[in-house]
Protein backbone atom coordinates (compact mmCIF):
# COMPACT_ATOMS: atom_id res chain seq x y z
CA UNK A 1 0.00 0.00 0.00
CA UNK A 2 0.99 3.27 -0.85
CA UNK A 3 2.23 5.95 1.84
CA UNK A 4 -0.28 8.74 1.22
CA UNK A 5 1.27 11.47 3.83
CA UNK A 6 3.99 12.26 1.74
CA UNK A 7 3.75 13.09 -2.48
CA UNK A 8 6.01 11.39 -4.52
CA UNK A 9 9.55 13.49 -5.08
CA UNK A 10 10.11 13.96 -8.89
CA UNK A 11 13.11 13.08 -10.25
CA UNK A 12 13.72 16.26 -11.84
CA UNK A 13 14.65 19.20 -9.55
CA UNK A 14 13.31 21.83 -11.76
CA UNK A 15 9.45 20.17 -10.54
CA UNK A 16 10.54 20.18 -7.03
CA UNK A 17 10.36 23.93 -6.64
CA UNK A 18 6.81 24.62 -5.18
CA UNK A 19 5.79 28.20 -3.80
CA UNK A 20 2.96 28.87 -0.79
CA UNK A 21 2.00 31.46 0.97
CA UNK A 22 3.62 31.91 4.67
CA UNK A 23 0.11 31.86 6.12
CA UNK A 24 -1.06 28.79 5.18
CA UNK A 25 -0.27 25.74 7.35
CA UNK A 26 3.88 24.05 7.34
CA UNK A 27 3.30 20.86 6.08
CA UNK A 28 6.04 18.27 5.88
CA UNK A 29 5.63 17.76 2.08
CA UNK A 30 6.88 21.32 1.83
CA UNK A 31 10.24 19.88 2.03
CA UNK A 32 12.90 23.23 2.40
CA UNK A 33 10.82 26.21 3.35
CA UNK A 34 12.60 28.90 2.26
CA UNK A 35 11.34 32.48 2.92
CA UNK A 36 12.48 34.78 0.15
CA UNK A 37 10.47 37.72 0.93
CA UNK A 38 12.97 41.13 1.81
CA UNK A 39 10.98 41.31 4.94
CA UNK A 40 9.56 39.64 7.11
CA UNK A 41 5.52 38.78 7.03
CA UNK A 42 3.65 40.33 9.74
CA UNK A 43 2.42 38.40 12.29
CA UNK A 44 4.17 35.36 11.92
CA UNK A 45 6.43 34.17 14.53
CA UNK A 46 9.67 31.86 13.40
CA UNK A 47 8.34 29.09 15.28
CA UNK A 48 5.41 29.03 13.45
CA UNK A 49 7.33 30.08 9.97
CA UNK A 50 9.23 26.66 10.28
CA UNK A 51 12.00 27.93 7.91
CA UNK A 52 14.96 26.13 6.76
CA UNK A 53 16.10 29.58 5.35
CA UNK A 54 15.53 33.35 4.60
CA UNK A 55 17.05 34.44 1.77
CA UNK A 56 15.90 37.77 1.67
CA UNK A 57 19.06 38.73 -1.08
CA UNK A 58 16.76 36.81 -3.72
CA UNK A 59 13.65 39.33 -3.37
CA UNK A 60 13.14 42.33 -5.94
CA UNK A 61 15.03 45.45 -4.73
CA UNK A 62 13.45 47.78 -2.73
CA UNK A 63 13.22 50.34 -6.32
CA UNK A 64 11.65 47.29 -8.03
CA UNK A 65 9.46 46.41 -5.52
CA UNK A 66 8.46 49.94 -4.87
CA UNK A 67 7.84 50.56 -8.41
CA UNK A 68 5.80 47.62 -9.31
CA UNK A 69 3.45 48.46 -6.32
CA UNK A 70 2.57 52.07 -7.74
CA UNK A 71 1.44 50.31 -10.54
CA UNK A 72 -0.18 46.46 -10.42
CA UNK A 73 -0.86 46.76 -14.71
CA UNK A 74 3.15 46.67 -14.45
CA UNK A 75 3.13 43.25 -13.92
CA UNK A 76 4.94 41.98 -17.34
CA UNK A 77 7.31 44.48 -17.44
CA UNK A 78 7.77 43.44 -13.22
CA UNK A 79 8.71 40.01 -14.29
CA UNK A 80 11.38 40.78 -16.83
CA UNK A 81 13.05 43.75 -14.60
CA UNK A 82 13.30 40.98 -11.76
CA UNK A 83 14.38 38.37 -13.99
CA UNK A 84 16.83 40.72 -14.62
CA UNK A 85 17.90 41.29 -11.32
CA UNK A 86 17.92 37.49 -10.97
CA UNK A 87 20.44 37.22 -13.85
CA UNK A 88 23.38 39.23 -12.15
CA UNK A 89 22.20 37.08 -8.76
CA UNK A 90 24.02 33.73 -10.00
CA UNK A 91 25.05 32.81 -6.43
CA UNK A 92 22.07 33.30 -5.07
CA UNK A 93 20.16 31.46 -7.79
CA UNK A 94 22.75 28.09 -7.64
CA UNK A 95 22.25 28.43 -3.47
CA UNK A 96 18.67 27.99 -3.83
CA UNK A 97 18.59 25.46 -6.94
CA UNK A 98 21.29 23.60 -4.75
CA UNK A 99 18.47 22.53 -2.68
CA UNK A 100 16.26 20.93 -4.65
CA UNK A 101 18.79 18.29 -5.91
CA UNK A 102 17.78 16.13 -3.12
CA UNK A 103 14.69 17.84 -1.75
CA UNK A 104 11.27 19.46 -2.40
CA UNK A 105 11.67 23.69 -2.23
CA UNK A 106 8.57 25.82 -1.08
CA UNK A 107 9.22 28.92 -1.99
CA UNK A 108 7.65 31.19 0.88
CA UNK A 109 5.94 34.53 0.16
CA UNK A 110 3.75 36.63 1.77
CA UNK A 111 2.02 38.65 -0.79
CA UNK A 112 -1.87 38.49 -0.67
CA UNK A 113 -1.88 37.92 -4.56
CA UNK A 114 -1.39 34.24 -4.73
CA UNK A 115 -1.69 35.03 -9.23
CA UNK A 116 0.52 37.23 -9.25
CA UNK A 117 3.88 38.00 -7.16
CA UNK A 118 7.84 37.67 -7.09
CA UNK A 119 7.66 33.41 -5.85
CA UNK A 120 6.38 32.43 -9.10
CA UNK A 121 8.58 34.73 -10.99
CA UNK A 122 11.37 32.79 -9.21
CA UNK A 123 9.76 29.61 -9.15
CA UNK A 124 9.32 29.76 -13.07
CA UNK A 125 13.20 31.35 -13.56
CA UNK A 126 15.01 28.73 -11.25
CA UNK A 127 12.88 25.65 -12.74
CA UNK A 128 14.34 27.22 -16.78
CA UNK A 129 18.02 27.92 -14.85
CA UNK A 130 18.03 24.00 -13.73
CA UNK A 131 16.55 22.60 -17.22
CA UNK A 132 18.98 24.89 -18.86
CA UNK A 133 22.09 24.60 -16.95
CA UNK A 134 21.88 21.05 -17.59
CA UNK A 135 21.41 20.17 -13.74
CA UNK A 136 18.22 18.74 -14.25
Amino acid sequence: MADLSRPSVSDDPAERIRVKRIYRAARVSDGRRILVDRLWPRGISKDRARLFAWERGIAPSDGLRRWYHEDLDRWEAFKDRYRSELDAAPELVGKITGYASDSVVTLIYAAKNEDRNHALVLRDYLSQWLRTEGRA
